[in-house]
C-alpha cells in the first residue's frame, strides 16, 4: 500500500540539516530512555516470553519533553529528533531481551554458567553485524522502504499526528484508544490481538491474507480437524520450503543485471540502495557473521569438542545460518509486523541435531543464531518511520542517507546501553530463575536431542507445499513465508482480526476511494500503537 503521508521532511535542506544523534539533549534523552526500554524488554521476555515494541513510547516521551518550556528541551519538538530517540529506545528493548538475554541464557540452563560471558561477547557481535547489514540493505529491492513495515508506519504516524494535530491526530487517537483498551479484553483467558487488525490495514493484502490463513489453521487445526500442527512440525516444514524458495528468489534478485532507472518513477519511490550495494552488503555480512562465529568458537572452547576442520565447518555454517535467519525474519516482519524468530532458530537447531553437532558447540551455535533477526526486524521498522518523516527533504537521496545514518548511530547508543544493562543484571535474573521461556526450549532440545524420529520426515514433506506457495506468490508478496509465519504463531483469535480488517479495507476502499488509504493507515497505526502501550503497561502490572 502506498504511503499517503504528507512530505514532512520539507524542513530538511541538505544532508547537514538533519539533527545529530550526539546532540546533548538527544543523547541524554536517548540514554535515559534506552535504560528504561532495556528493562522493559528484560521484564517482559522473562515473565511473559514476549518483547514489546517501545518505539511509540519513545516518540511520545520525546514529544512531551519538547513541550517543556526550556530553550534546549524545545529542540525535541523536531520530529526528526523524536525519530532518533524512538529508534534508540526500540533498539535497546529488542537488543536487551531478544538479542542478548535469550542467547546467554542457553548455556546457563545447560549448566554451563562459565560460558555466559563468552556468549555475551558473541551475542553482542551478532547484534552489531545483524543491524549493520540491515542498515546497508534497507531501501533495496530486497527490503524496500515503501514496503509495509507496519510498526514503523505506526511510529511515524504517531509522531506526525503529534506534530500536526487536527483530524489526523483524532483518527489516530481513536485507533490508539481502541487498540489500548481492546487489548485488555479477554476471551477464554486470551487477550484480544488488536494489533493484528492494525497490521492487516497497512500491509500487503495478499501476504496478510495468507498470514491470516496460517493463524487460523494453527489455532483451530486440532479443534476442527484433530491435528496438532506444531507437534507434527508442519509449520516448520512450510517455513523450510518457503524459506528456501525465498532465498533462491533473493539470489536471482542479486545476480540479475541492474536495469536503468525509470525516470517516470518519483525519486522518493526509487530504492536508495542499488543491486550492487545489496550484493556487497550481504556478502560482507556473511564474512562478518563467520568471523563473529570464530570468536565465539575460540573463547567458548569449541575447539575442545571439535577438530580444527570441524570447527571451520562450524564457523561457516554458523555464519550462513545467522545471515539466513535474519533475512527470513526480516521478510516476515517487513510484510506482517510479526516475525517467527523462535521457530526459524528452532529449524536450525534441528539441522544441527541431524548433522550431529556435539552438545556444547550446538548450544553456542544456536545461541549465536538466536542473537540475529529480532533487532534486524526492529531496526527495519525504525528506518521505515524515518523514511516517512524525511520524505520531502532536498536533495532527497542525500538527506535520506544522512538521516538513516543518524538513526543507526542513535541505535548503536541504545545497543550499548542494552549491553551494559544485561551485563550488570543477568546474574540477578538467572539466579532468581527469571529465564526467557524460549531459552529453556532451546536448551532442552539441545540436551535431549530428537525425541521424535518422524520430525525430519514431516519437515521435509511439508516443505513441498510451502515452497510451491512461495513460488506462486513471488518475491513481492512472500505468501509462503507469511503463511508459515502464521502457522508458527499461536495467537488466539488473531486470524479473525486479520480477516475482519482485510474485509473492512476492501469495503472502505470501495466506498471512499479518495481517502480510504490514508484513513486506514491512520486507524491501523493507532491500533498498533495502542496495543504496544498495552504490552508495555504489563510491566507495571507484573
Amino acid at each position: 500500500m502506498a504511503v499517503q503521508t504528507p512530505l514532512k521532511g520539507a524542513d530538511l535542506k541538505g544532508p547537514d540539516s538533519h539533527p545529530r544523534a550526539f546532540e546533548p539533549v538527544v543523547l541524554i534523552l536517548t540514554v535515559v530512555l534506552s535504560v528504561v526500554g532495556a528493562f522493559i524488554g528484560l521484564h517482559l521476555v522473562t515473565t511473559l516470553g514476549i518483547t514489546a515494541n517501545t518505539a511509540v513510547i519513545g516518540a511520545l516521551v520525546a514529544m512531551l519533553v519538547g513541550r517543556i518550556p526550556l530553550n534546549k528541551l524545545r529542540e525535541m519538538r523536531s520530529i526528526h529528533r523524536q525519530n532518533l530517540v524512538q529508534s534508540a529506545v526500540s533498539g535497546a528493548t529488542f537488543a536487551a531481551a531478544n538479542s542478548l538475554l535469550v542467547p546467554i541464557a542457553v548455556p546457563f540452563v545447560l549448566g554451563r554458567p562459565d560460558l555466559v560471558w563468552p556468549m555475551l561477547v558473541g551475542a553482542g557481535i551478532g547484534l552489531v553485524v545483524d543491524t549493520w547489514v540491515l542498515f546497508r540493505v534497507f531501501d533495496s529491492k530486497l527490503f524496500p522502504a515503501k514496503a509495509a513495515w507496519p510498526p514503523g508506519q505506526a511510529a511515524a504516524e504517531t509522531m506526525i499526528a503529534g506534530d500536526e494535530g487536527g483530524r489526523k491526530a483524532v483518527v489516530l487517537g481513536l485507533g490508539g484508544v481502541v487498540g489500548f483498551v481492546g487489548s485488555f479484553l479477554k476471551v477464554g483467558g486470551a487477550a484480544l490481538p488488536f494489533s493484528a487488525a492494525g497490521v492487516a490495514l497497512i500491509g500487503n493484502i495478499w501476504a496478510l491474507g495468507m498470514f491470516g490463513v496460517g493463524l487460523g489453521a494453527r489455532q483451530y487445526g486440532q479443534e476442527w480437524f484433530g491435528v496438532d500442527l506444531n507437534a507434527m512440525y508442519i509449520p516448520h516444514g512450510f517455513m523450510v520450503g518457503a524459506g528456501i524458495v525465498a532465498l533462491i528468489q533473493a539470489v536471482f534478485l542479486l545476480v540479475r543485471r541492474e536495469k536503468k532507472t525509470d525516470t517516470e518513477v518519483p525519486e522518493t519511490e526509487r530504492p536508495t540502495v542499488n543491486e550492487r550495494g545489496l550484493r556487497r552488503a550481504l556478502g560482507e555480512g556473511y564474512v562478518l557473521f563467520t568471523l563473529g562465529a570464530l570468536v565465539v568458537a575460540l573463547i567458548g572452547g569449541v575447539l575442545g569438542h571439535l577438530s580444527p576442520l570441524e570447527m571451520v565447518g562450524w564457523c561457516l555454517l554458523a555464519g550462513f545460518a545467522a545471515l539466513v535467519h535474519e533475512l527470513i525474519v526480516g521478510l516476515a516482519a517487513m510484510h506482517s509486523g510479526w516475525f517467527p524468530a523462535f521457530a526459524v532458530t528452532l529449524i536450525f537447531l534441528v539441522l544441527g541435531l541431524v548433522i550431529g553437532i556435539p552438545t556444547i558447540p550446538l548450544a553456542l551455535f544456536i545461541a549465536y543464531v538466536a542473537a540475529t533477526g529480532p533487532a534486524f526486524a526492529d531496526m527495519g521498522y525504525d528506518l521505515k518511520a524515518g523514511w516517512i518523516v524525511r520524505r520531502g527533504g532536498t536533495p532527497y537521496r542525500l538527506v535520506e542517507r544522512a538521516g538513516r545514518k543518524q538513526q543507526y548511530i542513535a541505535q548503536l547508543v541504545g545497543f550499548g546501553v542494552a549491553l551494559v544493562v544485561v551485563a550488570l543484571t543477568w546474574q540477578s535474573y538467572f539466579h532468581g530463575n527469571e529465564i526467557p521461556p524460549v531459552s529453556k526450549v532451546y536448551a532442552d532440545t539441545v540436551a535431549h536431542g530428537l525425541t521424535d524420529t518422524h520430525m525430519l520426515t514431516n519437515i521435509l514433506l511439508w516443505a513441498i507445499p510451502g515452497a510451491a506457495i512461495q513460488l506462486i506468490g513471488g518475491p513481492k508478496r512472500q505468501m509462503g513465508v507469511l503463511l508459515a509465519t502464521g502457522l508458527l504463531i499461536l495467537t488466539p483469535y488473531a486470524c479473525w482480526f486479520v480477516f475482519g480488517a482485510l474485509l473492512l479495507r476492501i469495503v472502505w476502499t470501495k466506498l471512499r476511494p479518495d481517502r480510504a488509504e490514508n484513513d486506514l493507515n491512520l486507524i491501523g497505526s493507532g491500533l498498533i500503537a495502542g496495543s504496544s502501550l498495552t504490552d508495555v503497561s504489563r510491566v507495571v502490572k507484573g
